[in-house]
């Protein structure tokens, strides 16, 4: 058995929605200092739409491809939409990942979580804080 599903390789080898959106509406980064993935996720937001996103990943193939994978899957979401995507729906969209990378799809749900919480605290708009992570205290986000 491959240790990567067909669409695993596909988001690694074909990212969807790779590069920065300039003026995004909201960005969100986060990294893990064990393994050392950096995601960034840029979001341009219309009416409460995402209607582009855009990111940038340093980091395994599996982190790539999460990013790939969760860019994807938001976008023309509500915010609302996009604040319920799990990192186990990331890693069910890709065929799984191996026990060992599941770390990388958290982060992408993560990076999007910081994306939206940035985009709110840029426009003054208030939100439920336990909707979002908590990066100063958990243990795999750079924080």
């Amino acid at each position: 058995m491959a240790l990567y599903s067909e669409k695993v390789m596909d988001h690694f080898r074909h990212p969807r929605n790779v590069g920065v959106l300039e003026n995004a509406d909201g960005v969100g980064e986060v990294g893990n200092p064990v393994c050392g993935d950096i995601m960034k996720i840029y979001l341009k937001i219309d009416d409460d739409r995402i209607t582009d996103v855009k990111f940038e990943t340093f980091g395994c193939g599996s982190a790539i491809a999460s990013s790939s994978m969760a860019t994807e899957l938001i976008k023309g979401k509500t915010l609302d939409e996009a604040l319920t995507l799990t990192n186990k729906a990331v890693t069910e969209a890709l065929d799984g990942l191996p026990g060992h990378k599941i770390h990388c799809s958290v982060l992408a749900e993560e990076a999007i979580k910081k994306a939206v919480q940035d985009y709110y605290d840029k426009n003054g708009i208030p939100y439920d804080r336990s909707r979002f992570p908590d990066c100063e205290h958990c243990d795999h986000c750079a924080g």
